[in-house]
């Protein structure tokens, strides 16, 4: 069986381009001027069709997934992440180390939430999991995340919490808690947004650990991201968070 190339992908990606639904898409992320995707470009291809072509094209070469990744329209990008997720997935150690360091040097492509969502976790935060607790490397996981935490670049501190996702599904909320700190008075809504999802994460794992990082803060953290944060608590207790009387 021949091996695929980039140049077949992209036939593909043009021939199921849809007109109409890049239009949608390019209004639901945000594309006008001043707004956080300005610019992006969209062929007009929905998510699971992306995923079926990864089935096709999981074996795809690294330097065509990365032409994939540098590519200027979203889809092309999006589809270039979810292989790496499939890649890594299945990858021996070395394989997923270079996926890894690949995704963080390309990180100015991976420029929008959705592309982050849905790849962060799976990438950036199972390898920084195995390094932190099953290679007991503590220091260098953390102070990437601390890096990209503090980074100008909105994208980057949405991976920086979105990595953390992994830790939250293996039962660990240090790193959560740390970086929800560090982000805490972030001046980005798609932060506020992030950070509050990832506490209700938490929060369904263990509604203690959440509320202790709560209490002391939800008078004065964004209102969007304490929404995020209590979204499913009883009624009675997210009313009381809302109005300030706990």
């Amino acid at each position: 069986m021949s091996i695929p190339n980039v140049a077949q992908v992209i036939k593909q990606l043009e021939r199921i381009a849809d007109s109409e639904i890049a239009q949608h898409s390019a209004r639901y992320f945000k594309t006008g001027p001043g707004e956080y995707g300005e610019g992006d470009r969209f062929r007009g291809i929905r998510v699971p069709a992306l995923r079926k072509l990864v089935k096709e094209y999981r074996a795809l070469p690294n330097a065509d997934v990365l032409t994939l990744l540098h590519s200027t329209w979203h889809e092309d990008r999006l589809l270039a992440l979810l292989i790496w997720v499939e890649q890594y997935r299945r990858g021996d150690a070395a394989r997923k180390q270079l996926i890894f360091d690949d995704y963080l040097a390309n990180t100015a492509y991976i420029n929008n939430w959705d592309l982050i969502d849905s790849s962060t976790p799976k990438i950036v935060g199972a390898q920084l999991f195995a390094q932190v607790y099953t290679q007991r490397q503590h220091s260098a996981p953390i102070a990437l995340l601390t890096t990209l935490a503090q980074s100008p670049s909105l994208w980057e501190r949405r991976i920086a919490i979105m990595a953390t996702f992994y830790f939250i599904q293996k039962g660990e909320f240090a790193e959560t808690l740390r970086i929800a700190e560090l982000l805490l008075h972030d001046d980005q809504d798609l932060i506020h947004k992030a950070v509050g999802w990832m506490l209700r994460e938490m929060g369904k794992r263990d509604l203690a650990v959440e509320e202790a990082f709560l209490l002391p803060r939800y008078g004065t953290m964004p209102r969007t991201m304490l929404r995020y944060a209590i979204e499913k608590f009883p009624e009675a207790r997210r009313q009381a968070y809302l109005r300030g009387t706990l």
